[in-house]
């Protein structure tokens, strides 16, 4: 780790090469390791370590970004003056104001000495924990065990000076048996909360029951979602119009919304950059102290986030939720949370007559944004549910669903939370299990 005054320090030779009305430099130091497993074998181990150095620079009403990972003078003084010469040939945007004043940020602990300093040595064992269940089951195992260590510094040339630091791990494990296929996953920011062997018994326990899976109609039927499943409908809500711009810009489902019932009374979603349960960060890309801010209450559409030139538009404060500029999505929430119920998964399989179990969704994309309908499939762990009990696998199912209209069926919530890490860097999303009726599947495949 390059430590606080390493970082402020970079910042400080940018700030004082700048010329243009106002100049803000972001900076991002990762050390990141990346142990690889396939067919039972541990073939990659790679470690990486990098810093990323963005500055944006305000001219009148025209902004310009340049970036590089190169800290020299020559190097600092050349990424100011490529940010300068972009901002002079844009267009002018008389939207664009100040960038943000300095404001107390509280600080979370994110930063765990124990994944920051995991060997090789530990992240192979905990790999051969997942290989050693799998080879006994006659299965391939496939997946991968990371850490990974974070530094970031937003300054400006308004007085902002932040700076935070975290970890986090993530171990997951794709099985294959001859016929069937299961998955497991878990991440912390705390290496040591891992669990390599319960997530290689999981997956290798889903790939044995799902050898030899069976045919079943396309329909409308009661599903139960496991926490990665629900993960990611929360995160594609979330991305698709929880957003200030998305809303300003009449492409939200929250536009015109606000105060309105959106989903079922269960469902209460906001997202809090200062929970330990996820991957906290206290500040945004601007520097801007992040607010937890209440998305949708027992189904009330209640708020959305703000970056800096959202909320300028509407005479607000940021909420702390701007993206790295240059940055065409607006503010999103990159730190989400799903209220839990007060069921178990076991009480939900128990209390389903008929049904299907989804271990999580593959390839999920959007098809009407407005309407949150997603399309995907389900993927490592398929199975029917008849009076209370799993009786078989299924062969894989495409479904077309909205997200909404899901939460709106909603009648049971997992008591548990499980954070799940997203692919898009350390956004991550905690969510609980849960049971849906109506969840509609389009089509079949055959695997």
């Amino acid at each position: 780790m390059l430590g606080r005054t390493h970082l402020q320090g970079i910042a400080e030779r940018v700030l004082a090469e700048a010329s243009a009305d106002q100049t803000e430099v972001m900076i991002a130091a990762n050390d990141s390791h990346l142990t690889r497993f396939a067919t039972n074998t541990i073939h990659q181990n790679v470690s990486e370590t990098d810093v990323s150095i963005r500055v944006r620079s305000v001219i009148g009403h025209k902004v310009g970004v340049a970036s590089g990972n190169d800290p020299s003078d020559s190097a600092l003084k050349e990424l100011v003056e490529r940010a300068e010469t972009v901002a002079r040939f844009q267009q002018e945007n008389p939207e664009i104001a100040s960038l943000p004043e300095p404001k107390p940020i509280e600080e979370v602990e994110a930063y765990v000495e124990a994944t920051a300093g995991s060997t090789p040595i530990e992240r192979a064992k905990g790999a051969k924990e997942i290989l050693d269940r799998s080879e006994k089951r006659g299965a391939e195992a496939a997946g991968a065990f990371s850490t990974e260590a974070q530094e970031m510094m937003i300054a400006n040339s308004r007085g902002v000076m932040a700076y935070h630091r975290g970890t986090v791990a993530e171990v997951m494990a794709v099985v294959m048996g001859k016929t069937g296929s299961g998955y497991a996953a878990e991440a912390s920011i705390d290496v040591r909360r891992l669990n390599p062997a319960k997530v290689g018994e999981v997956a290798v326990d889903k790939a044995v029951r799902s050898a030899d899976p069976t045919d079943i109609e396309p329909g409308e039927y009661t599903v139960i979602l496991e926490e990665e499943a629900v993960a990611d409908m929360v995160f594609f809500l979330g991305w698709l119009g929880m957003g200030a711009l998305s809303v300003q810009e009449g492409r939200s489902f929250m536009t015109g919304k606000i105060g309105q019932k959106v989903t079922g009374d269960k469902i209460t979603i906001w997202d809090d950059g200062l929970d330990p349960r996820g991957i906290p960060l206290p500040f945004d890309f601007e520097g801007v102290p992040k607010q937890k801010v209440v998305l949708i209450e027992n189904g009330i559409a209640k708020g959305v986030v703000y970056d800096t030139f959202t909320a300028n538009r509407e005479g607000k404060s940021s909420t702390g939720h701007s993206l790295p500029a240059p940055n065409t999505m607006g503010p999103i929430p990159i730190n989400l949370f799903m209220a839990p119920g007060q069921a178990t998964k076991e009480e939900m399989l128990a209390a389903t007559e008929r049904g299907i179990w989804v271990t999580r969704f593959h390839y999920t994309n959007p098809v009407h944004p407005m309407k949150t309908i997603l399309t995907g499939m389900t993927r490592d762990g398929t199975f029917l549910i008849e009076n209370g009990k799993i009786t078989r696998p299924l062969k894989n199912l495409r479904f077309t669903q909205s997200i909404l209209e899901a939460f709106e069926n909603a009648d049971m919530l997992g008591s548990e939370l499980k954070m799940v890490k997203s692919d898009w860097g350390s956004m991550a999303t905690c969510a609980p299990a849960a049971r849906i009726h109506g969840f509609t599947f389009t089509g079949t495949t055959e695997f």
